[in-house]
C-alpha cells in the first residue's frame, strides 16, 4: 500500500486547477492554521487584561469588600451560607460573561480570517470513516497526529521558557505584595500577565506563520494533481476531445448541407476554376450588394460546380476575384465594399447574357 501512496504522490506533478481547489473548499478542506487561530485568542485575551481587568478587578473588589464589612451579619445556618455562597459565585461569574463570551465570538470568527466566509455542510455529514475504530486509530497515530503532537510540545517548552525569562526578574521581589492592599496588588499582577502575555504574542505569531506557511505548502501538496486527473477533469467540463470532434464534424456537414441548398438560389459561380468555387446571389430591389450564399474549396467547390451546373446556374471563371472572395466574405454575408467594381462586372455580365438567351 505504502508503495502505491507513493507511486500516486510521484504522478501528481501537474498543479491543482481552480476546479479542483473550489471542490476541496466546498468539503471544507481549506489551508486552516489553529496556530493563527491560537495567536488571535491570545491578542484578544492580552487586550482585555490590559483595558478591561482594571475594571473587572474593581467591581470583584467591591463584592469581596461588601461582604468582608458585613461579615458580623454574616448568616451561620448552612442552608444561607450555601445560599451567599452561591450569590456571589454568580456575581462574580456575570462580571466575567462578557469577557468570556467575547472571547469565544472571537474563536468562533478566528477562522474566517484565514480562509473567508466557508459554511462546509458536507464536512458535517454522517460517515462511518468518522465513527470507524480502525480509521480512528489511523488518524490517531498518522504521521500528521504526530507532528501535531511534537508541535504542541516544542510550543509549550518555548513558551514555557519565554514565560519563565520574563517573570525571572520578578521572583525577588513576590514578597513586598504580601502587606500590600488587594486593588494594589491585583495591578501589579496585571501588568506582570500583560507584559507574560506580550511576550508570548511575539513568539506565538513566529510560530503561527510558520505553521501557516507549512498548512498551505501541505494543502497545495494534496491538491497536486496527476496528468490523468486533469484529462480527466477536463473531459467533465468541456466534454471528451473526441466527442466534441465529432459534434464539430456534424454541425460542419449539417452548415454545408444547408450551404448545398442555397446554391440553386444563387446568379452565378465564380471559379479558380478548379479549387475556389463562390456562389453570388442579387436582386437589386431588395439588396444593396451582392449576397455570398455559398463557398468552398476543393472538394466543396466541386459540389458547388455540379449543383450550379445541374441548376443551369452559369460558371464565371475568375481566378484573382474568386481568391479574393473566398478570403474576404463569408456565406450569407454582402460583398465587401472592396470587390463592388468587379463583381458589379461579372454581375451585369450575368444579366446580359440571360436577356440575349
Amino acid at each position: 500500500m505504502a508503495g502505491d501512496d507513493q507511486t500516486d504522490d510521484s504522478q501528481k506533478t501537474e498543479e491543482p486547477t481552480q476546479k479542483r481547489l473550489d471542490e476541496a473548499r466546498k468539503k471544507g478542506q481549506v489551508p486552516l492554521s489553529r496556530e493563527v487561530n491560537n495567536w488571535v485568542i491570545l491578542l484578544c485575551a492580552t487586550i482585555m487584561v490590559a483595558v478591561v481587568a482594571p475594571h473587572l478587578f474593581s467591581q470583584v473588589n467591591e463584592i469581596a469588600s461588601s461582604y468582608l464589612e458585613h461579615a458580623h451579619q454574616a448568616p451561620r445556618g448552612f442552608e444561607d451560607v450555601s445560599a451567599l455562597l452561591r450569590d456571589g459565585v454568580l456575581r462574580v461569574m456575570a462580571i466575567l460573561a462578557l469577557p468570556f463570551l467575547i472571547l469565544m465570538v472571537v474563536a468562533f470568527f478566528a477562522p474566517f480570517l484565514q480562509v473567508g466566509p466557508l459554511f462546509a455542510l458536507e464536512s458535517i455529514k454522517p460517515s462511518m470513516d468518522k465513527i470507524s475504530i480502525v480509521k480512528g486509530f489511523g488518524r490517531l497515530f498518522s504521521k500528521r497526529s504526530l507532528m501535531e503532537f511534537l508541535k504542541g510540545l516544542l510550543k509549550i517548552c518555548v513558551v514555557g521558557v519565554v514565560g519563565a525569562v520574563i517573570l525571572y526578574p520578578y521572583f525577588g521581589t513576590l514578597e513586598h505584595m504580601i502587606g500590600l492592599p488587594l486593588i494594589v496588588m491585583m495591578e501589579e499582577l496585571q501588568m506582570l500577565v500583560v507584559r507574560m502575555l506580550i511576550g508570548m504574542l511575539v513568539v506565538h505569531i513566529i510560530i503561527a506563520v510558520i505553521d501557516l506557511s507549512y498548512q498551505r505548502m501541505d494543502h497545495h501538496k494534496k491538491m497536486m494533481m496527476s496528468r490523468q486527473e486533469v484529462r480527466e477533469e477536463y473531459k467533465q467540463t468541456e466534454g471528451d476531445p473526441h466527442v466534441r470532434a465529432r459534434l464539430r464534424q456534424l454541425r460542419s456537414e449539417k452548415a454545408r448541407t444547408r450551404m448545398m441548398q442555397n446554391v440553386p438560389t444563387a446568379d452565378v459561380v465564380i471559379t479558380n476554376p478548379t479549387h475556389y468555387s463562390i456562389a453570388l446571389k442579387y436582386d437589386p430591389d431588395t439588396m444593396e450588394a451582392p449576397l455570398c450564399v455559398a463557398k468552398g474549396i476543393d472538394e466543396v467547390a466541386l459540389r458547388i460546380r455540379e449543383v450550379a451546373t445541374e441548376h443551369d446556374i452559369m460558371l464565371y471563371e475568375d481566378r484573382p476575384l474568386a481568391r479574393s472572395l473566398y478570403d474576404l466574405v463569408e456565406v450569407d454575408e454582402a460583398i465587401p465594399y472592396t470587390q463592388y467594381k468587379a463583381v458589379a462586372e461579372v454581375i451585369s455580365f450575368v444579366f446580359k447574357s440571360r436577356q440575349n438567351s
